[in-house]
């Protein structure tokens, strides 16, 4: 049964999540904070509690992603959140200037509850992946990583996805315990 998020999106909605991101990066230049929502203003569907990440890009460079796997405050206000944590608080990039903001394309993913795998071994795990629409967790311990849906545009093959995602997570590629908890989830993507 294919996984979906729980939020049925209309056009509007979609622009509506964008243009909420872009405001509250140009929000956030000039006055260094998230702007506060008034949430009786957005629809229903962009209230529910649902889990988003946010990505900007520059010139198709990665320039920020930030996000969450789970859902814990209305979808709008996780997007507000999170355009502006990955314009100024990804610790990977400068914070983004006056400059570049017009230039930065946004994406949005919204993500679908997560369903636990249950798989024997690793190769077990591949063979049940569908490249281009999972997004997978990885918990082991105290190791964690995730890989949206996107980044199969990168890793395409199954087997190097998952080394990637084990080496994401601070673990040896060839690393495997059946104490991992694997989960699976997809993505509506907005840009």
């Amino acid at each position: 049964m294919p996984l979906m998020p729980s939020t049925k999106l209309t056009l509007k909605d979609k622009q509506v999540i964008l243009s909420t991101a872009r405001h509250a990066i140009q929000y956030g230049l000039t006055y260094k904070e998230v702007p506060i929502l008034e949430l009786g203003n957005y629809s229903s569907r962009l209230q529910q509690n649902t889990a988003t990440f946010v990505t900007l890009k520059e010139t198709n460079k990665l320039r920020g992603c930030v996000g969450t796997l789970t859902p814990y405050q209305p979808l709008i206000q996780d997007v507000a959140e999170h355009a502006f944590a990955a314009a100024f608080r990804d610790n990977r990039f400068p914070p983004v200037n006056h400059i570049e903001e017009p230039m930065l394309h946004i994406s949005v993913s919204v993500l679908s509850p997560k369903e636990m795998m249950v798989v024997k071994d690793e190769k077990d795990l591949i063979s049940q992946l569908e490249a281009g629409k999972d997004g997978i967790i990885l918990q082991y311990q105290n190791h964690n990583a995730t890989f949206l849906p996107a980044v199969w545009e990168s890793l395409k093959d199954p087997k190097t996805f998952i080394k990637e995602l084990k080496l994401k997570a601070g673990l040896a590629e060839n690393f495997w315990s059946n104490e991992m908890k694997l989960s699976r989830y997809t993505t509506i993507t907005i840009d």
